[in-house]
């Protein structure tokens, strides 16, 4: 098993350096996410002594139930749908919350942050492609959101985040990432400072986010395969 993920995340690093070859980008501007939802922790571990630092767990319980069995060091990212009822859950024990989707999940997770003494590193998560499957803010939504999540303390926002549409055509997909793109430059310019990160490409699209200015990509099915549900 180790040997067969530690080929495919080779064979992943290729493909995100030959990506940022043709945007003139460097490799080392990508962080990879490795997705472990439904894994158990000898596949995080196995993920982690490949070189994957970052993990991204997308259900709390899950999260918490895995995080004690994992034996090597990591970065653990939250990139699914956080309910407000669990948000202390997660304060505190994520590098960063990337799927913040709502004010008032943000003023939740700014509230616990100050109890607790820390400072929450996060993301607002877009509903680029509008479909009604998917939460995040709805673009004509970010400026607004963006300056009152700004004055919050207890969180400090580093970007977007945003899942590609559900299409096969790579057009759709690139005009959703590049409209993510044009959201954060904008709102760097509305706040008047950087917003360094961009959350944005999966197993099925992320040359394509790379190629239009991914900073972060959350990679699972193909790294450790197909899972369960």
């Amino acid at each position: 098993m180790n040997e067969s993920i530690a080929s495919r995340v080779r064979a992943v690093r290729e493909r995100i350096e030959a990506a940022c070859a043709r945007a003139g980008r460097r490799a080392g501007e990508i962080t990879l996410v490795g997705v472990t939802k439904t894994c158990g922790p000898e596949i995080v571990d196995a993920l982690i002594a490949a070189g994957v630092s970052d993990i991204g767990e997308s259900r709390i319980q899950e999260f918490l139930q895995k995080k004690p069995r994992v034996t090597k060091p990591c970065r653990w990212h939250f990139i699914g749908t956080l309910q407000r009822n669990k948000a202390s859950k997660a304060v505190g024990e994520f590098e960063m919350i990337q799927s913040v989707d709502s004010l008032r999940l943000a003023e939740t997770l700014a509230r616990l942050s100050v109890e607790g003494g820390i400072v929450t590193r996060a993301l607002l998560e877009v509903n680029t492609s509008g479909e009604s499957t998917k939460h995040g803010f709805d673009p004509g939504e970010i400026d607004s959101a963006l300056e009152r999540i700004a004055r919050l303390d207890g969180i400090q926002l580093e970007g977007l985040m945003t899942i590609g549409p559900f299409t096969d055509d790579p057009g759709k997909i690139r005009r959703a990432f590049a409209d993510l793109r044009g959201m954060r430059e904008r709102s760097e310019r509305l706040l008047g400072r950087s917003l360094p990160h961009l959350s944005m490409g999966m197993t099925d699209d992320f040359e394509i986010a790379i190629e239009e200015g991914a900073t972060i990509v959350r990679l699972g099915r193909i790294l450790v395969g197909e899972r369960a549900q």
